[in-house]
């Protein structure tokens, strides 16, 4: 029998399915978001949790899906058996997981929730996870038991006190470093730094992507005896309109196509991505062929992800001013379209002024829209912060907003609103794009390829 069939809910209800899991996972601490690891590592410690494969830990601000998504296209492409593990999920809790390539099935995480479980429960006291810790720790536990070649870990916040530190891992990554859930992390790029270099182990290979880092991360690296790969000194990329090259230690892949993810700032990526893999080359050998094939190949759903058909349909989960900045700029190098329709939905605790400020010479109608989570701020409100962002700056240029319910029909409205030739942007959240993407998508389809 299985363990499922004796394991209850609060509600003294089997708990059988993932959506069952689920649902009791968040049932079990009062916070969202509790910092710390001793709780996770002494549950990590009863379940015996280890991996016998390279462990790859990306933490950032912004680049980090990306970067875990061309680390497993490389590895794909030479052969290797890679799983990874990212969050939060657009559609389904299952894409946090992949294994050799493809989202895990939900009945395949049961058996892994019920382990948490046990061990939760097991020792002289029970310990109390929250959401992201219990549901890290559970797919932890498939990965290490996946027969894996190389594990990929997307660090969720910050990064010393992250779930996904209780594993050390052989390589970190640390993509661009921006201000973001300051409320957490600290309030400025050397408070946040400091957090995201907690994910260093001495004697260890580090790559740090981002060109202008703190210096609270070099800080650290040289005081813990990490092997610092530093972009500009370690590594470095160079290129032109039609290819571009990377330089590492000692290695060199010239005549390389762009990544397969659009936006300028997936070269950065790139690169962090390829010093990774060299730093590991003992390891985890890839060839240059490798190389070229996985980058040409990667896919990542919700990065500056655009939709065929008319109009043009932007999806990007850009939630951050850093992350903004770089959809603007990728919009803006799109060429010209009569209007530029914005579906926006967001965070409340996100620092919303500069976003809506620096993307909003580019949008000509807005689609604010209430997002299905407590925290978000409401269509309302953000179009309350954008009228008084206009009269501030002394806008004189019309733009016409809208409220909605939620993004599908935020997203309709565009739709039946826009020209052919337009352009269309969803972002502002994952739930944003999220909300598209499962709900909207199959029958906006329709209209928007002119079916």
């Amino acid at each position: 029998m299985r363990a499922s069939a004796t394991i209850r809910g609060s509600m003294n209800t089997p708990l059988t399915t993932l959506a069952d899991w689920l649902a009791h996972c968040e049932r079990l601490h009062p916070k969202n978001i509790d910092m710390g690891l001793d709780r996770v590592r002494e549950v990590a410690r009863r379940m015996d949790l280890r991996f016998e494969c390279p462990v790859i830990t990306v933490a950032g601000t912004n680049g980090k899906g990306s970067t875990c998504a061309m680390l497993e296209a490389v590895a794909l492409q030479a052969g290797y058996r890679p799983g990874v593990y990212t969050s939060p999920h657009l559609v389904h809790f299952e894409e946090r997981c992949r294994i050799h390539g493809e989202i895990v099935a939900a009945d395949d995480l049961v058996p892994h929730f019920e382990a948490v479980e046990a061990a939760r429960t097991g020792g002289d006291e029970a310990v109390s996870l929250t959401y992201f810790e219990f549901t890290t720790l559970a797919i932890l536990r498939l990965m290490s038991q996946a027969r894996l070649d190389v594990a990929i870990l997307e660090v969720g916040l910050g990064g010393r006190l992250d779930a996904t530190n209780v594993v050390d891992a052989d390589c970190a990554v640390i993509t661009s470093i921006d201000i973001d859930h300051v409320e957490f992390l600290g309030p400025d790029r050397e408070s946040i730094g400091r957090e995201k270099a907690g994910i260093m182990r001495p004697g260890r290979p580090v790559v740090v992507s981002d060109p202008v880092p703190p210096e609270s991360v070099i800080r650290h690296a040289r005081e813990i005896g990490a092997d610092l790969w530093r972009f500009g000194e370690d590594f470095n990329f160079s290129g032109d309109k039609q290819q571009w090259s990377w330089a590492g230690r000692g290695r060199r892949y010239a005549g390389l196509a762009y990544p397969a993810l659009r936006g300028a700032n997936q070269l950065m990526n790139a690169s962090g991505a390829l010093a990774a893999l060299e730093a590991l080359r003992d390891r985890l050998p890839i060839t240059a062929q490798s190389v070229r094939t996985g980058l040409a190949m990667v896919e990542l759903p919700g990065r500056f992800q655009i939709v065929p058909g008319q109009p043009t349909l932007v999806l990007d989960v850009a939630h951050n001013p850093h992350s903004v900045a770089a959809l603007t700029a990728n919009l803006d190098a799109m060429g010209f379209f009569p209007t530029t329709h914005a579906v926006f939905g967001a965070m409340a605790d996100k620092d919303l002024a500069p976003m809506l400020a620096k993307v909003g010479p580019l949008i000509d109608r807005w689609y604010f829209t209430d997002l299905p989570t407590p925290r978000a701020e409401t269509g309302a409100g953000l179009q309350q912060k954008w009228n008084a962002l206009q009269i501030v700056s002394g806008g004189r240029r019309q733009v016409a907003t809208s409220v909605h319910a939620d993004p599908v029909q935020a997203l309709q409205a565009a739709v039946d609103a826009a020209e052919p030739t337009d352009r269309i942007v969803v972002f502002g959240s994952f739930y944003t794009v999220g909300g598209v993407l499962h709900d909207g998508t199959p029958r906006l389809q329709a209209k928007h390829l002119g079916a």
